[in-house]
C-alpha cells in the first residue's frame, strides 16, 4: 500500500531536516566529550572521577583525557570530524573493554554505559559525516569546492 500524501510530506520534511539534526547531534556529543576531557585535565566541572586532575603522562587516563578534549572539540566544531570521531570511538572502545568489561558483561553492571554510548555515537559520525553546519563544510565552500554530500544527504539511486 503506497504511503499517503501527508505521510510523504512528513517524510520529505524530516529528510530535509536530517543534515541539521545530524549537526546538532554532533555538536552535543562533541561538547559532552570535551567536557570529560576538560574535567580530567583541568579539574573543572567537578574534576576527574574521584575529584582532582589526572597527572600528565599517566597511562591511559591522561592520554584518554587529551583525546576527549581535543577530539571532542574537533567534533564539536565539525573540523576533521570523521578522523576525530574515528579516534574518539576507538578510545572509548578501548576504555570499555580494558576498564569496564572485565568487571561484568553488561554496561549497566560494569559502569561502562558512557564509554559504550560515546563509542557508538562517534562510530556513527565516522560514516555520516558532520552534517550541514560544520567548519569542514565552510572551508570547502570557501575554497570553491563542492562539499561532499554526507550519507545523510544522499538519496539512493533508483534500481
Amino acid at each position: 500500500m503506497p504511503p499517503t500524501s501527508s505521510a510523504s510530506a512528513l517524510t520529505a520534511r524530516l529528510d530535509a531536516a536530517r543534515p541539521y539534526v545530524l549537526s546538532a547531534f554532533r555538536i552535543v556529543v562533541g561538547l559532552l566529550f570535551a567536557c570529560h576531557g576538560a574535567a580530567s585535565l583541568f579539574g573543572v566541572l567537578g574534576g576527574a572521577v574521584g575529584g582532582g586532575t589526572i597527572s600528565a603522562g599517566t597511562w591511559p587516563g591522561w592520554y584518554a583525557a587529551v583525546i576527549q578534549l581535543v577530539g571532542g572539540g574537533l567534533v564539536l566544531l565539525g573540523l576533521g570530524t570523521r578522523s576525530a570521531a574515528f579516534i574518539a570511538s576507538g578510545s572509548m572502545a578501548y576504555a570499555y573493554f580494558d576498564m569496564h568489561q572485565s568487571s561484568a558483561l553488561w554496561p549497566i553492571q560494569n559502569g561502562g554505559e558512557a564509554s559504550a554510548m560515546f563509542c557508538w555515537a562517534f562510530f556513527l559520525l565516522v560514516f555520516t559525516g558532520p552534517g550541514a553546519l560544520s567548519l569542514d563544510r565552510l572551508f570547502s565552500r570557501s575554497r570553491g569546492e563542492d562539499a561532499p554530500a554526507s550519507a545523510a544527504q544522499r538519496t539512493p539511486s533508483a534500481v
